[in-house]
């Protein structure tokens, strides 16, 4: 079955034998084998549970489960045969499967202008706003967490996957055991990556037994911890469990009366990077409720080889070339390591473009794509295997993916090694625009990668919803841009010759290599990437929340209002000439500068 409801990724993992679907590293993420059912992101208005009641008289329906988030989003738990009976339940307006989430990792405050000994320092601590912190967990037995007086500064810590909610008051007896060991009996989350108390040090941590070296932005701030939930066994979180601790954290929010400052250390490749999935127009809705700022990490793709974007030759309707074009076909070469077990590559252009697109394998063997022939097809090349999908339209998006899931053929367990090439050969253009996206660069091996890339539009999804504030990576010791840091616009709008606002992505830079944070262990060590930048500028917003909402200087600055103070703030970074730009935005993060003082 193709449904318009449905996302293209879903049509196709229906569509597809589970024998192909299981040799897939995305077709079946949000799939319970054991249950056959799906956990699904579904958009609606109305009355969810009324529409849903058409189903009830269908078998298994005892089976559908309903967790209604804020805004008109749901997460729902489908037998997978009922999605078709689902896509038509008139409350229902489009339908996603979950995504994997990747972790965007690979002496910050004094380059982000609030060094310790400073008045700024001395007047703002975050006191009065709550930081979450939505990522591994944290080591809540470290100083770095307590107040003064041994207690903690954790108001909650919600282990997803524990499924369990553990309050101050149960951390704080846990802290009074004397020992971790026993602690850990009482309150058994477990930070078992330190990715998450890495983030919560630079965001708010208090330098513990390291004094104010190593404090955070947000010292004392109260927290809100969300150890992100992992489906199974060796899997990465979804986006689902993303969606469930947003709502968690907004809520706790507006029940505790108090501004919060959310960080979202995180994100993955897959979507047309424009702002249309459901996860990235539910982060614009969820920062529109309470008083609430949302950072979220660019990712480390910049350098990665997982990005090729440009225009073919432009035709116009008439299907006749352009007289100042010399060559009307675009090659794009795709490099695949030895011992690849599964690849995808997302195709996205303009539905107004057609395009003949041919797909070459190392051995020389092609096949042509029927880009008007929409849904799945399958094609075999040597010992690979290509499922494809000519997407159409969504009801929030005007361009078209080509989707190609690469899958070892028949009893083999690797695919075909060496230069696979994509030849896009223009019929009818307006725009000539496409882009090509691979998976994360922590799913594949080093060797597999465009040969020739463009750095552009390398933002991690979440970081490309509109209303969060977006933060790359620089080193603060050189003063200069982190070329993994994930960049911004590859096609932009112009507005008197300078990109437009609404365009910008990321909004600034934060120090993002070599930092110093916080380990599960009680230490500190340095750490590099977007994840450890980005709690820098959950920091500063809280700080400009304290200043303004809690301090009673602007009862109004949170949200988008907290974003513009921070780019107004930024400062140049070197080599840069123009701002805003696709790698650093306005800038690096200086406080200072950003508070309207």
């Amino acid at each position: 079955m193709d449904s318009q409801k449905l996302e293209n990724l879903l049509n196709l993992a229906l569509d597809t034998p589970m024998t192909e679907r299981d040799k897939s590293m995305e077709l079946n993420v949000g799939y319970d084998k054991e249950d056959s059912t799906w956990e699904l992101i579904v958009k609606y208005h109305g009355d969810l549970r009324q529409g849903l009641s058409v189903l009830y008289a269908l078998p298994r329906q005892t089976l559908i489960r309903v967790e209604e988030l804020i805004a008109g989003y749901a997460i729902l738990t489908v037998p997978e045969s009922m999605i078709e009976a689902l896509s038509e339940v008139e409350e229902i307006e489009y339908i996603e499967k979950p995504k994997r989430l990747f972790f965007s990792d690979l002496a910050g405050n004094a380059a982000a202008c609030y060094a310790p000994g400073s008045q700024l320092y001395n007047d703002l601590t975050g006191k009065g706003v709550l930081v979450a912190v939505i990522d591994s967990g944290i080591s809540y037995w470290n100083e770095d967490f307590r107040n003064p007086d041994g207690t903690t500064r954790i108001l909650y810590l919600w282990d997803q996957v524990l499924d369990r909610e553990f309050d101050r008051e149960q951390i704080n007896e846990a802290l009074a055991m004397g020992s971790r060991q026993q602690a850990e009996q009482m309150v058994p989350s477990i930070d078992t990556t330190g990715h998450g108390t890495a983030v919560a040090g630079i965001a708010a941590g208090n330098g513990g037994t390291g004094g104010a070296a190593y404090a955070g932005v947000a010292r004392e701030s109260d927290l809100l911890i969300v150890r992100l939930g992992t489906p199974r066994i060796g899997s990465f979180p979804r986006t689902t469990e993303l969606m469930r601790a947003l709502t968690y954290i907004v809520n706790k929010a507006v029940v505790l009366k108090m501004p919060v400052a959310v960080n979202l250390s995180f994100g993955n490749t897959y979507g047309a990077h424009n702002g249309t999935s459901l996860l990235e127009r539910f982060l614009d809705n969820v920062s529109e409720i309470g008083r609430c700022v949302i950072c979220v990490g660019s990712g480390n793709e910049g350098a990665s080889g997982g990005h090729v974007g440009g225009s073919v030759a432009v035709t116009g309707r008439d299907g006749l070339f352009d007289s100042n074009v010399s060559g009307s076909l675009t090659r794009v070469e795709l490099t695949v390591g030895e011992y690849e077990i599964g690849l995808n590559v997302q195709l996205w252009k303009e539905y107004t473009d057609r395009y003949r697109v041919t797909m070459v394998s190392p051995q020389g063997e092609y096949f042509i794509v029927d880009t008007d022939r929409p849904g799945r097809q399958t094609y075999r090349l040597g010992q690979t295997e290509i499922l494809l999908y000519n997407g159409e339209p969504a009801p929030y998006l005007t361009s078209q993916e080509i989707y190609f899931d690469f899958l070892p053929a028949g009893s083999g367990r690797y695919l075909e090694s060496g230069v696979w090439t994509f030849l896009l050969e223009p019929v009818e253009t307006i725009t000539g625009n496409y882009t090509f996206y691979l998976p994360s660069g922590t799913t594949r091996s080093e060797k597999t990668r465009f040969v020739r890339t463009t750095p552009d539009v390398t933002l991690t999804i979440p970081s490309t919803a509109s209303k969060v504030i977006t933060v790359g990576a620089y080193d603060p010791v050189y003063e200069s841009y982190a070329d993994f840091s994930g960049r911004g616009y590859l096609y932009q709008e112009r507005v008197n010759s300078r990109t437009s606002d609404s365009f910008v992505k990321p909004d600034l830079v934060a120090p993002g290599v070599g930092v110093m944070a916080s380990n599960r262990d009680g230490g500190y060590g340095p750490v590099t990437g977007t994840s450890f930048a980005t709690p820098f500028a959950t920091g500063a917003a809280a700080l400009l929340m304290q200043w303004g909402i809690v301090m009673g200087n602007d009862p109004y600055l949170y949200g988008e209002k907290v974003k513009a103070y921070l780019r107004r703030g930024a400062q140049p970074i070197r080599g840069e000439t123009e701002y805003p730009n696709a790698r650093v935005g306005y800038g690096a993060l200086c406080i200072e500068n950003s508070l309207p003082m």
